[in-house]
């Protein structure tokens, strides 16, 4: 059900927390409370925060969060990607990941950001961000060997011009299409990989590969490498449109275990020619099932929290002296003890909506007060 939500689109005003919960970045920020100041505070490494000054005004300049040099935006920015060279040292800083943060921090303040980022660096795209990109490299040709199956017509004019899929689809996965695609399209792709996974990257891309290569009419104006290039590079706007992209996205059947089974065949091919990977990144997790199923068992973070706090009311009174006092109380009728008085003590309707701030529901400070209020972010 939560899939089928997630293909649908997730509202704008509830993205932001459902992407945290998706990732797991609410449970990994609850398990480590003030890690993220502990962070911010500290002064970084001199070579990445030259790289990461240099990058700041290149992500999404028109966007009113990055417009302005030393915004906001811009600042949040730097924290967040300050913050993973420290909490990562050994991956240091990625020009790729700006992007990402910088979706993110459009959705959700900088502490949130900065675990989302994790999760999505850990668990959904492990290893991409590393010194030598060798995931990122290795999903290259997991891609190329799927697109033989989804359309060998694509397939056949790729290999016949020699073009490594490294020279077309790096930007498009290590970004996650923020980069490439409409900005309403990004959002449902985002919406559809936080819940499913890298799957949904690869899908993304054979669907703009099979759309503009996979048929001989698209070929006639592709004879040469430059050109295929050039059209990789200015993707008609059709096949990126929102309602057709996710259609497409949803339809095209290529599974976790495919991946997962090409992987495992470009791995021992990798081995056969470069020998044993340098980055020893932790295992692929495909979405927030399995990273919800990979959690510790104490989940505190996702505990149902209620938003409208009842005080208890009095203790039931039982039956049989229910049933002894109404006896007492029979007598001839009187304005005293007629209907709707209070001839057994307690206060009647009438009276609680007469007088209202008798009522422990009004002396109750948090009877409206949301729990959640700091989780939502607009």
């Amino acid at each position: 059900q939560i899939r089928l939500r997630c293909q649908k689109g997730i509202p704008p005003s509830l993205r932001g927390r459902a992407w945290q919960y998706l990732s797991g970045s609410k449970v990994k920020l609850e398990q480590n409370i003030g890690k993220f100041d502990e962070l911010d505070l500290l002064p970084g490494d001199p070579k990445w925060l030259d790289v990461i000054e240099r990058d700041l005004h290149r992500q999404f300049p028109f966007h009113e969060m990055f417009v302005s040099r030393g915004g906001h935006g811009q600042q949040d920015l730097f924290r967040v990607l300050k913050a993973y060279t420290l909490y990562r040292p050994e991956e240091g800083y990625c020009q790729a990941q700006a992007p990402i943060a910088a979706v993110l921090l459009m959705h959700m303040p900088a502490e949130q950001a900065f675990w989302c980022l994790v999760q999505i660096c850990e668990k959904y795209l492990p290893g991409y961000y590393s010194e030598k990109l060798e995931a990122i490299q290795l999903d290259g040709q997991i891609l190329f060997s799927l697109l033989h199956k989804v359309s060998p017509v694509a397939y056949k004019h790729l290999s016949k011009q020699k073009i490594d899929p490294i020279l077309y689809m790096t930007e498009w996965f290590m970004c996650a299409f923020s980069r490439t695609l409409p900005w309403s399209s990004v959002l449902r792709v985002w919406d559809m990989f936080f819940c499913e996974g890298v799957k949904i990257i690869f899908r993304v891309g054979l669907v703009l590969l099979k759309h503009t290569l996979g048929s001989s009419d698209k070929l006639k104006s592709c004879q040469g490498q430059y050109e295929t290039m050039e059209r990789l590079r200015a993707l008609s706007p059709k096949i990126m449109q929102e309602t057709f992209l996710v259609q497409e996205v949803i339809e095209l059947p290529v599974t976790e275990r495919q991946i997962e089974r090409e992987h495992l065949i470009q791995l021992k091919k990798w081995r056969e020619t470069h020998g044993e990977l340098q980055c020893k990144s932790p295992p692929r997790l495909h979405g927030a099932k399995a990273i919800s199923e990979a959690e510790p068992p104490t989940r505190k973070a996702l505990e149902p929290v209620p938003s409208i706090i009842v005080p208890p009311g009095p203790a039931p009174v039982p039956k049989a002296r229910k049933s002894k006092e109404k006896s007492r109380e029979k007598g001839p009728a009187s304005p005293a003890n007629g209907p709707g008085a209070e001839g057994n003590g307690a206060p009647s309707l009438a009276r609680e909506l007469l007088h209202p701030q008798v009522s422990p529901h009004h002396q109750s400070k948090e009877s409206l007060s949301s729990r959640e209020s700091e989780d939502t972010y607009l």
